[in-house]
């Protein structure tokens, strides 16, 4: 690779913009659970032109003390018709596997979950992201066998 240029996979090309580290940070809160603020890392790599792949890990800490407080990590598969998979495994145990589409003009992935895993309560995951001034945020919802869908954490991150 000359100049340190990097080769994308095809399908992967239209989500590059991705690809980089992300840090910022994001609120939550949920019916059941009281609100929180917290810090966070996101990480996008793509290992090169030979898959259509983006490999994904996100680790969150309280602001006040840094101290640690979620992981998961994954990988994103993007398909030329502008449909997504997304497979997350989480540091609670649990796992997600997610479909849904990308438009690479408006910068924005929408995803569903198809199967949520290992979760004793937690039903339904959606996650939205979108890029808008270089900014990407992005809005989780959640259903739990208590509650119906609603909002759990949103977050706003600079790329490094």
């Amino acid at each position: 690779m000359e100049g340190g240029a990097r080769v994308v996979h095809p399908a992967v090309e239209p989500l590059s913009y991705l690809i980089g580290t992300w840090k910022g940070t994001g609120e939550g809160g949920f019916p059941t659970i009281s609100s929180f603020s917290y810090g966070e890392e996101l990480t996008f790599t793509h290992p090169g032109n030979k898959k259509p792949v983006i490999a994904y890990s996100q680790k969150t800490w309280k602001l006040n003390s840094g101290e640690p407080m979620h992981a998961e990590s994954g990988y994103w598969r993007p398909k030329p018709d502008g449909t997504i998979e997304v497979v997350i495994a989480q540091s609670t145990g649990l796992v997600e596997i997610q479909k849904g589409t990308y438009d690479a003009e408006k910068k924005e992935i929408n995803l569903q979950s198809e199967l949520v895993g290992n979760a004793s309560k937690v039903k339904e995951i959606s996650r939205i992201f979108t890029l808008v001034n270089e900014e990407l945020t992005y809005v989780v919802e959640m259903a739990t066998n208590l509650t119906s869908r609603q909002p759990h954490l949103k977050a706003s991150l600079k790329k490094l």
